[in-house]
């Protein structure tokens, strides 16, 4: 499915002018037909992906106990 930029800067929360200069630096994929620029909105999901599987692996990290400190002495 291909968007306009508007489009495309709506969909991933982002400022338009932001999505354009990343579009002219040639860091997003689009076709110009012309008139406008189309951006492939699949291009995203591998980056949604990935950001989803590194949100799980900080999550996984901050819920792991800490483990005891082998060099503590008891003090009793």
């Amino acid at each position: 499915m291909y968007m306009t930029i508007p489009e495309t800067a709506e969909y991933l929360s982002m400022n338009e002018k932001q999505l354009h200069a990343l579009v002219l630096q040639g860091r997003i994929r689009t076709v110009h037909d012309g008139e406008q620029f189309l951006i492939n909105s699949e291009q995203f999901q591998t980056h949604f992906e990935q950001v989803e599987k590194y949100r799980a692996m900080i999550q996984d990290y901050l819920n792991e106990p800490i483990p005891e400190d082998l060099d503590v002495k008891d003090e009793d």
